[in-house]
């Protein structure tokens, strides 16, 4: 829409708008100490959780694992007695 305002005859070129200036000092706007002491506890508290589920699902499937194993026992012992659903016509 601008270029075609421009185009018609006596149509000025806007003014252009002067950049603001900044009236704060850019070496005192920082993080500081503070800033990065909790960005390290925050790291550290990551990595302590991601450890933590790490383990939690390596103890799941080693725990599902030892399930199988019992089950696959159990089955092969109540098919070598004759017992068992497998034993049955």
């Amino acid at each position: 829409m601008l270029p075609l305002l421009l185009l018609l005859p006596g149509a000025d070129e806007p003014t252009p708008v002067p950049s603001p200036t900044s009236t704060v000092d850019p070496n005192t706007i920082t993080p500081g100490v503070a800033g990065f002491v909790v960005t390290g506890l925050l790291i550290v508290a990551v990595l302590v959780l991601i450890f933590d589920m790490v383990r939690r699902m390596r103890r799941l499937r080693y725990r599902s694992e030892i399930r199988e194993q019992l089950a696959a026992e159990a089955a092969a012992e109540d098919a070598a007695r004759g017992d068992g659903p497998a034993a049955q016509p």
